[in-house]
This record gives C-alpha cells, structure tokens and sequence, in this order.
C-alpha cells in the first residue's frame, strides 16, 4: 500500500463544503491518512491555491506533526502549536493556521492538500513561512501524498 491522504470532509477532486471556506465557518477539513514510509520521523502540511490571480496562495503551513499521527480533525485549532500536535506556521492570509478557499467570483480554482513524510523534524519555530519550511523539508522527504478539491464563488 502506498503512502496516501484522504478527507472524510469532502471527496477528491470535488467541490469543498462552504464550511471549509471564508463563506463558512473557515475551519479546516479532517484529513487522515495511511502507510508512511519507514523512517518516518514526522509529518508537514501545505495547502494551496495554485490557480489565485497573484499566483499560488498559501492556504496552510502545518509541520512536525508526530511520526504516530494518522489523521486531524475537522477544525484544527489556529493556534501555534494546536493540541492536535505539531506546529503552525503563517499562511498568505498572514494568519497562523487554516485559511479557508476564499477566490475571488468567476472560474473554480484548486485546492492542493500535500502532506509530506520526512525522516526529522522541520524543527521551525511557529509562525513559520512556506518558504522557510520548504528549505527545511530539502533532502528530508521520504514521500509526498495529495488531496484536491475546488471552489468557486
């Protein structure tokens, strides 16, 4: 079985529910997922909108969730370091945490949900960028999983 994330919240490839979004409660979607690689020592988080008139948009920056972690739940809260482990770094919205689909009218863009298998921790202090996490991820990732979904308004 390979490496693999899914979300209970809404199937791939699909629209994602207005709960998740900025025309909801903004909150973000569970993920789980199965069979890490082994050496696994954690797990980072990046979600995006590749399809956002200024190019991509950050959506979320999650890192160092546990080796032992199979899922988050709906609603991870915006904390640095949220009880469901791991850290938070900031995404485009300038905010620590999920920031839901907010595009603006017009064609549906993509959501990309990557998580990534790494054999160490980021090791980054919250409030990291996407770019600060990315450069610490290089030569670490034993295996990357994706989830898409779309959203129009």
């Amino acid at each position: 079985m390979a490496f693999a994330v899914t979300s209970p919240s809404f199937e791939n490839g699909v629209s994602i529910p207005k709960k998740f979004t900025c025309d909801g409660a903004d909150v973000s979607p569970a993920l789980q997922w199965t069979a890490p690689p082994t050496g696994t020592r954690s797990f980072a988080l990046i979600a995006d909108d590749p399809d956002a008139p200024a190019g991509t948009w950050t959506h979320w920056v999650l890192f160092d969730l546990p080796a032992e972690s199979k899922a988050l739940p709906e609603g991870v809260a915006k904390a640095d370091e949220p009880p469901t482990g791991g850290r938070q770094g900031r995404n485009d919205f300038r905010r620590i945490g999920y920031g839901g689909p907010c595009p603006p009218p017009g064609k549906p863009h993509r959501y990309f949900f990557r998580l990534y298998a790494l054999d160490e921790k980021a090791g980054l202090k919250p409030g990291a960028s996407r770019h600060e996490l990315e450069q610490a991820m290089q030569g670490h990732i034993l295996a990357t999983a994706e989830w898409m979904g779309t959203y129009r308004r």
